[in-house]
């Protein structure tokens, strides 16, 4: 049942995903850039560029691409601003699900991984709390949330950020739980020889034995290599070479890692915990995770050293004694492109009408309209009103009662980081993701960023609400949570069922999607 519930949860949210996935059968916001670009990648190898508008009309390129009329790129190689692991996953659904002028093969591997990350946060919560309700429940509010939804049906790239830090969080937690099981068996082992000393502690960490604090008179085993250690490197790499916003990912889910490792060596009843379990495993971790992250990023620039007209790739040639001179072109060239697009997203303030302060994207204040269209006619629910404007919209909009609630949350899980339950190494695991995902956007409050970024910390929201129906699950009358729990959910289901039309392009009469912009700043 561990297995099979979490499927057919997966199933429920998968078809909230993939029905009418080709709807609205436009590019719709970015998709402008990423689409045209997995095609193009797909076509020629590379990225390439494309005219705004074509013709005597100045028809408009993306709605010729949308017609099928896919063939207008230039021979120009593109200045792409992100690597290109998310788009060669767009490019897989092109290939395989109906070309270019099909708007359901541009998003068919976003809605796909969209699907699977269901799957995967329903095993990471029942790993974390040892509650199929409560892992079911992980699963049923990322299926239901509206930005999970509208990110899973568009041809954008955080999706797969998304996906990549999941899974490496994953196998992370696998990596721990067996750790935890080679220092148990260890200690057991080295306790019971005859040469084992055991040393009394003055402070709290150490083991009780025989009403004194004593720790085994030894370090322990080396834990720091593990297959799963080395799959969540290589995931790492893919998100940081899909944007570069995985290496944040990368950097504090290692630490982590590391820091969980040298707790459970405490925990099972070894000395100098902390020092051992950083010269042990930590340093150990880092020689061998970092090559296979950068190793997995530069691997993903592949078709870039291989087509020697992509962008910038004969850059050293023609600019000699310019860059890294030490360096062979081809690498000295590499190194500028990467220049050319950290100077791009460290300096990018160019004014949007959608544009949010980082800061805000727990709260969903201000979020993004993909698509907005005034029909002629009156289909779907807009019959039920004839006289009235009928319009058809994505707004990715997070269920704002389900993100409000999930940074309550987060807060209380701070707190209780902070001062109550400071051994619970699972509340840790709930923070990790705004640690990665959301915080250090904060340096760069002057930037031009998007609510929807934020779907990379959306799995955490999640699982600090399912940290907290845990805590209630053990702490109060069966009745009582079952009700708080029951009704909490109720509520969230009806909420997204509410918004489900405008987040999916359903025609609707202007006044039905007036009333969910609950907010100023949503219009």
């Amino acid at each position: 049942m561990g297995w099979l519930l979490p499927i057919l949860m997966a199933t429920f949210g998968g078809v909230l995903r993939f029905i009418r996935l080709g709807s609205p059968h436009s590019v719709v916001f970015d998709e402008t850039y990423y689409v045209k670009d997995a095609w193009t990648m797909l076509m020629t190898g590379e990225a390439r560029n494309w005219p705004k508008t074509l013709g005597p009309a100045n028809i408009p390129i993306d709605t010729l691409f949308a017609q099928g009329d896919t063939d207008r790129w230039l021979s120009t190689a593109e200045y792409v601003v992100h690597p290109p692991i998310g788009k060669w996953m767009i490019a897989i659904g092109l290939k395989f699900f109906g070309g270019a002028d099909s708007a359901f093969a541009w998003r068919f591997s976003t809605a796909l991984v969209g699907t699977i990350a269901i799957l995967v946060l329903c095993r990471v919560a029942l790993r974390l709390f040892h509650n199929l309700p409560i892992a079911l429940m992980a699963g049923f509010l990322l299926s239901i949330d509206g930005l999970g939804i509208t990110m899973s049906r568009t041809g954008l790239l955080d999706n797969f950020i998304m996906i990549f830090a999941l899974c490496a969080f994953a196998c992370l937690l696998i990596h721990r739980d067996r750790s935890v099981a080679k220092l148990q068996a260890a200690y057991r082992s080295d306790s019971q020889k005859r040469s084992a000393k055991f040393i009394p502690v003055t402070s709290m960490w150490g083991r009780h034995k025989g009403g004194m604090r004593f720790v085994l008179n030894d370090t322990g085993p080396t834990i720091f290599f593990s297959w799963w250690r080395v799959a969540a490197a290589v995931l790492l790499g893919l998100a940081t070479g899909t944007k570069w916003s995985g290496i944040y990912f990368f950097a504090a889910f290692a630490v982590l890692s590391v820091l969980w490792d040298a707790w459970e060596r405490r925990k099972a009843g070894y000395r100098s915990w902390l020092l051992s379990g950083l010269w042990k495993d930590g340093i150990p971790t880092g020689l061998m995770m970092l090559p296979i992250w950068a190793g997995t990023y530069l691997a993903s620039w592949t078709g870039w050293f291989m087509h020697s007209d992509s962008y910038l790739h004969n850059w050293a040639a023609e600019n000699p004694g310019e860059g890294i001179t030490w360096l062979p072109e081809t690498l000295r060239s590499f190194v500028e492109y990467h220049r050319q697009m950290w100077d791009f997203h460290t300096t990018l303030e160019t004014p949007h009408s959608y544009m949010a302060n980082p800061l805000t994207w727990p709260l969903q204040t201000r979020p993004t309209s993909f698509y907005w269209e005034e029909l002629n006619n009156h289909p779907g629910l807009c019959s039920i009103a004839p006289g009235s404007k009928c319009i058809s919209a994505v707004t990715s909009l997070g269920n704002p009662l389900l993100w409000w609630l999930g940074s309550a949350c987060v807060l209380i899980g701070i707190v209780v980081a902070a001062w109550v339950r400071q051994g619970d190494w699972r509340i840790w695991a709930v923070l990790i993701g705004f640690i990665g995902g959301w915080l250090p956007w904060a340096q760069y409050l002057h930037r031009t960023t998007f609510t929807f970024y934020s779907i990379v910390i959306l799995p955490w929201i999640v699982l600090a609400i399912c940290y907290m129906a845990d805590w209630l699950r053990q702490n109060v009358k069966a009745s009582t949570y079952h009700w708080i729990v029951g009704s909490t959910l109720g509520t969230l289901a009806l909420v997204s069922l509410f918004f489900y039309p405008i987040w999916t392009a359903m025609p609707v009469p202007y006044e039905f999607w007036l009333v969910h912009m609950w907010f100023p700043s949503w219009i």
